[in-house]
């Protein structure tokens, strides 16, 4: 299987990992005004099960590293399946959280407040189970980023107080999005052996923790899913019959939307071979930044905020890059 064994190629990853988390949601505000986010979602998770397969099948399999996809798969031990799975279950929970804000709140809010703490929270408890890196570098980058997340949450109550209409309901679903969030990588990378290029018996290579993640992600989803179809948090209840409706455009984009997530997802577990789990799963997270970008500048989700929101919100990009910059330089 393909390994990274350069740290600044593992670097390199994560950056890549970073547009692609960061940038996935632009598929569903695409879509927004003629499909709805709960019908969106079947496609976006059938995206994901689609690259990880890809990616297990091809670099998975290639090369004399590791071991490749089709052994890992007949010698994988039942506990590190059930937590490979466990991390997508808790990932989905956490995701359709986050597309309900995104839907409520925009880009610009899920993300820095959502993703925000989930970097907090994930780059604590990886670093727990995996402690590599400078650990006052990781604290003070960490502590940066949660400066951060206030001023987004900040601006957001701001622009929320003089704008009619506008819920604090998305900042919430954020807050509980980036809680649950920030444990689902903790479970699939405990179910991998630690040195890629040491196979041990039982544990799952990068690229099989990632394709059974995903099952997860599917499983699960015929569950929250459907509960969320037919109790959303905006607007009226969705079928079945619905999701058959739909164009094949709006069917395509929601597949993509879970192919770059997937893409993003696969480059962190590769790249966390090298980097260590918490740097990898912290550098990723850094798409708070790019969704931002995305949700300012593109989308102008705080086009109406009142005067001092933009300071607001440079100093929260100016907080987040330093953070990162920690982060990196913690290796």
């Amino acid at each position: 299987m393909f390994i990274i064994e350069d740290y600044s190629v593992a670097v390199f990853f994560c950056i890549i990992t970073m547009f692609c988390w960061g940038s996935w949601a632009n598929t569903q505000k695409l879509t927004a005004g003629s499909w709805r986010f709960e019908l969106f979602y079947w496609d976006y998770v059938l995206g994901i099960l689609l690259i990880s397969l890809l990616f297990a099948f091809t670099l998975g399999s290639m090369g004399n590293g590791g071991r490749s996809f089709m052994a890992d798969l007949t010698q994988a031990d039942s506990s590190n399946i059930g937590s490979a799975l466990l991390g997508g279950v808790i990932f989905n929970a956490a995701n359709i959280l986050l597309g309900a804000a995104i839907a409520i709140a925009g880009m610009s809010v899920a993300f820095p407040v959502g993703i925000g703490l989930a970097l907090v929270i994930g780059v604590i408890v990886n670093y727990l189970d995996n402690p590599v890196g400078d650990f006052s570098r990781l604290f003070w980058g960490v502590a940066l980023i949660t400066v951060a997340i206030l001023l987004n949450a900040y601006a957001y109550r701001k622009a929320a107080a003089q704008q009619q209409g506008v819920s604090t309901k998305g900042l919430l679903l954020s807050v509980v999005a980036g809680v649950l969030m920030g444990y689902f990588y903790k479970y699939v990378a405990i179910s991998m052996f630690p040195d890629f290029n040491l196979p041990e018996a039982g544990k799952l290579s990068p690229y099989t923790a990632v394709v059974f993640f995903s099952i997860g992600i599917l499983l699960s989803n015929l569950v929250f899913n459907s509960l969320l179809m037919a109790r959303p948090f905006v607007g009226t209840p969705v079928s079945y019959s619905d999701y058959f409706k739909g164009s094949p455009k709006n069917h395509l984009t929601g597949i993509l939307g879970g192919a770059i997530w997937c893409v993003g997802m696969s480059f962190s577990i590769i790249a966390s071979g090298k980097a260590g789990t918490a740097i990898s799963y912290g550098l990723g997270q850094g798409a708070t930044v790019i969704a931002a970008i995305w949700g300012i500048y593109i989308w102008k989700e705080f086009k109406n905020a009142p005067k001092g929101t933009a300071t607001i919100l440079n100093a929260m990009f100016l907080c987040y890059l330093v953070g990162l910059g920690l982060i990196i330089a913690a290796r």
